[in-house]
């Protein structure tokens, strides 16, 4: 296993507009993150994830990108920008930006010129096509619903979107389009920045001829059209001979629908296109058919099935990203855990299982104080997915409104996007002003003020883990290797480095289960690194796990 830093680090990412409002507009900015540098050095976290802060209309909360080189001015200015950057490298953490360029913003000066006429010289950095029978050129479906494709009157042809309709897809097909994204790239990087995280990366390469997706509904989805395009490698190495292999950076490439495959190509020991990819499969394993918001009960043999697929599959191939929650996914003590009375007991269980396992843990905000899910009335939600989704579900096609409420309040983006919860004056903290989106009416109980004045807090458990990852090789480098595989309470895994054996045992329900170690695993000391529980040094051959427990145990 070759050794890297950033392998070894732990990601902290930050969705700017609801992380600290400096100025009282309500939305959160550069100057109020440069506020919070301490806190995250005090979390012990390497590397910080910035969501866009560049130029935009903000039809998708800035992965609508008008300006690549400029910064949104309700962020604040380039000059905060570099004081942020300044600060986190005097801190020792490093920054990584996020790269959104599978789409622009339909505001961006390239599409403004492409959209003029047939023969302007930047109409073939967009993807337009004639319709077909009065209709849009073929059936995809965008992520975000409805057609994926917008009529353009001016010239009488449809350009492509695969996501807002003002977030038209770039051609990377042309060349100049991708010697303008390297160039851009270079330049952050000439800034000091220390990586990039790929918006939906894998996206890139379509499929010649744009080809009708199976189904015979309205709008159908373009699935292996679009993603993990026959190009994509292609691009994705030419990229890293261009920019990243000239930079000791960190990549991570968004990739829904990529398989353990796909990922030993995009993130590969040789290096030849990036360090590691997001994955979604166990995104999915509470959703039925017909996509997310169908949401069933997950079971735990299907997390344990998908997680182990990722960590047998790039084992001393690629490498593994861990997450279990994003901006784009609810908060993770809600879905797999319990956020009423064994929140902070669970919140510290997902975290042990998610940081003994083998990959780059990143920890979104708020989740290192144990935030959870909101219930919001529909008119407080701002999420253009959640409104579209409403609308054409309730509105145009009938369903029963409560029910998809219940959906939005399960799966729904704005549960992640609530602003963070610093102490319990008004609106957390956050702002002195009206927030963007509002605050979730628990900011009383859960905070970071309370949680950094109690010594149990998840804070300082997640604190704990970071440190343990810096001090254990095995941690990092440990072969993965599940253990109970049938049992739907406890998910247990052991990491083997050398002679040493990291023992993870967490139990996922709020019952009293009971462990046994099975025989195969043998050892002469054992010591206890963690537990959210207090533990007596006991017998580990069997042993009663309390609700959500979680216990790590080093064997030699």
């Amino acid at each position: 296993m070759q050794k890297k830093w950033w392998k070894e680090s732990v990601v902290y990412q930050i969705y700017p507009r609801s992380f600290m409002d400096s100025n009282g507009d309500g939305i959160g900015d550069l100057q109020g993150i440069i506020s919070k540098l301490d806190y995250l050095k005090k979390l012990g976290v390497d590397v910080v994830w910035l969501s866009p802060v560049y130029k935009s209309p903000n039809d998708d909360n800035g992965y609508d990108i008008s300006d690549y080189q400029d910064i949104m001015d309700e962020f604040g200015t380039l000059k905060d920008w570099e004081k942020l950057l300044a600060g986190l490298h005097e801190r020792g953490m490093k920054l990584m930006m996020d790269l959104v360029v599978n789409h622009s913003s339909d505001e961006h000066a390239w599409f403004i010129e492409s959209r003029k006429s047939k023969d302007n010289p930047y109409r073939d950095y967009y993807i337009w096509r004639d319709g077909k029978d009065g209709k849009e050129p073929n059936n995809w479906s965008s992520f975000f619903s409805g057609s994926a494709w917008q009529y353009d009157e001016s010239t009488e042809q449809y350009f492509l979107h695969l996501f807002s309709k003002k977030q038209p897809d770039l051609n990377w097909e042309n060349e100049k389009v991708r010697k303008e994204v390297y160039d851009m790239m270079t330049w952050w990087l000439e800034k000091g920045i220390d990586g990039f995280r790929m918006d939906v990366i894998n996206l890139i390469s379509k499929v010649e001829g744009l080809p009708d997706g199976a189904g015979d509904g309205q709008y159908e989805w373009g699935g292996d059209y679009i993603m993990n395009g026959p190009r994509v490698h292609e691009f994705l190495q030419e990229m890293n001979r261009e920019v990243l292999s000239k930079y000791d950076i960190i990549t991570v490439g968004e990739s829904p629908g990529a398989s353990v495959e796909d990922a030993i190509q995009y993130a590969n020991n040789q290096d030849t296109e990036l360090n590691m990819i997001f994955t979604f499969e166990h995104m999915d394993v509470d959703s039925g058919e017909g996509g997310k918001w169908n949401v069933k009960p997950f079971k735990l043999s299907a997390l344990k099935e998908v997680m182990s697929k990722w960590q047998y599959g790039l084992n001393g191939k690629g490498w593994n990203s861990l997450y279990l929650n994003n901006h784009d996914q609810p908060r993770m003590v809600s879905r797999f855990g319990n956020d009423k009375e064994y929140r902070v007991e669970s919140a510290k269980m997902l975290g042990t299982f998610l940081h003994m396992l083998q990959g780059t843990p990143y920890i979104y905000q708020g989740e290192e104080i144990g935030m959870t899910n909101v219930q919001f009335d529909l008119e407080d939600y701002n999420d253009i997915e959640i409104i579209n989704m409403y609308r054409e579900k309730v509105i145009e096609g009938g369903e029963d409104p409560d029910k998809v409420m219940e959906a939005i309040y399960a799966k729904g983006r704005d549960n992640a996007r609530t602003p963070v919860q610093w102490d319990d004056t008004e609106n957390a903290g956050f702002t002195t002003g009206t927030p963007w989106l509002k605050v979730n009416p628990n900011y009383n109980d859960i905070n970071v003020e309370q949680a950094l004045a109690d010594p149990n807090s998840v804070f300082y458990y997640y604190q704990q883990l970071i440190k343990l990852r810096k001090e254990n090789d095995i941690i990092v480098y440990g072969d993965y290797r599940l253990i109970l595989e049938e049992d739907e309470q406890i998910y247990a895994y052991t990491r083997v480095l050398r002679e040493k054996t990291l023992l993870v045992v967490a139990n996922f329900s709020s019952e009293q289960p009971t462990f046994t170690l099975p025989n195969s695993i043998t050892y002469k000391t054992k010591e206890l690194l963690i537990s959210n529980y207090k533990e007596e040094n006991e017998d580990i051959s069997s042993f009663l796990l309390k609700p959500y427990e979680a216990r790590v145990y080093l064997l030699k």
